[in-house]
């Protein structure tokens, strides 16, 4: 169908906004950034933890169909793009998706597509391998009484919540299995390049300048991410290992079988003062998300200095979106 508004300046979405108004449009290009990086990002490290489960069953010679449950609270703007974006973007199922909303109504499409969409929070945590939290700041303490006393210790839960600080969502929530990307906004000559391409985020998704400047290493167009979100992905990655009971001899196996290096050793996650347990029968230790996130560690230094393990990631990265 044409679009008859094309090249009208008067129905455009600036028109008739006073000049004060128009020194503030490149809000709607950070708000852009935000969301389509923020599920870029969610869509990496699920595919990631879907590829090493399934290299843990092939270990473990589990014949089973290797999936992942995830769910998702909250079903606002920030739960839809979310869906939609594992939907299109990974290799999730449409029945391996719950969503929990106080209007499962307004999910109709999602419903449609074979998503269980309802409002029980507590059901929702129970039933989570990965639970991503979409909801608003103002309603993250009722949720948080609500669901933790139900979240499985090896729960993964990745918020979106950004003006809640790490510390103090691992206080409400008692769990540290818990990941959450922090960015920040940072000088740039033209922000709008790329965030305000694509109405959808499915469709910038498939945009290789969109991927491009979302690059969790290497981001550009006005935003950045602190680069302990990928130590913490990682660390995540190893405490799965470690859940399954896998040898941390193993368990390098796996991890740089799915990166494809072999820089990744026992040092590269634990500090050096730990060398006595350096066996590669014995396991790794659980390694808390919320001091990998606040804190310098072994990963946090070999990935700031390694450009060979940082290419990798950033293949890894594009794989996910354009599958070779």
């Amino acid at each position: 169908m044409l679009d008859f508004t094309v090249n009208l300046t008067s129905l455009g979405f600036e028109a008739g906004l006073s000049e004060r108004e128009r020194e503030l449009v490149y809000l709607r290009s950070r708000s852009a950034g935000l969301t389509v990086s923020g599920c870029a990002h969610a869509v990496l490290a699920y595919e990631l933890i879907s590829l090493l489960r399934k290299k843990v069953n092939a270990e473990n010679n589990c014949t089973a169909e290797a999936h992942l449950s995830v769910g998702i609270l909250g079903g606002g703007h920030m739960g839809k793009q979310l869906a939609m974006a594992l939907l299109h973007s990974s290799s999730l199922k449409p029945r391996h998706i719950n969503i929990s909303t106080k209007r499962p109504e307004t999910l109709e499409e999602y419903s449609n597509m074979g998503v269980e969409c309802y409002f029980d929070n507590i059901r929702l945590a129970k039933w989570a391998d990965v639970l991503f939290l979409c909801i608003l700041p103002s309603h993250l303490p009722q949720v948080c009484t609500d669901i933790r006393c139900h979240l499985r210790s090896c729960c993964l839960v990745y918020s979106f919540t950004s003006a809640v600080p790490l510390n103090r969502l691992a206080l409400l929530l008692d769990h540290s299995f818990l990941i959450k990307p922090q960015y920040e906004f940072v000088a740039c000559d033209d922000v709008t390049t790329s965030w305000l391409l694509h109405n959808q985020v499915t469709a910038a998704l498939k945009d290789t300048e969109v991927i491009s400047a979302s690059v969790p290493l290497s981001m550009n167009g006005g935003l950045f991410l602190d680069q302990r979100w990928v130590s913490a992905v990682l660390y995540c990655l190893l405490n799965i290992c470690t859940a399954e009971k896998l040898s941390s001899g193993m368990t390098l196996q796996l991890l740089n079988g799915l990166f494809k290096t072999k820089t990744l050793t026992y040092h590269s996650f634990v500090n050096s003062s730990a060398s006595d347990l350096n066996n590669p029968d014995d396991l790794f230790p659980w390694i808390n998300l919320v001091d990998a996130q606040t804190k310098d560690t072994a990963l946090t230094d070999l990935v700031s200095r390694d450009k060979g393990l940082r290419d990798c990631i950033s293949v890894m990265y594009y794989n996910v979106f354009f599958k070779t």
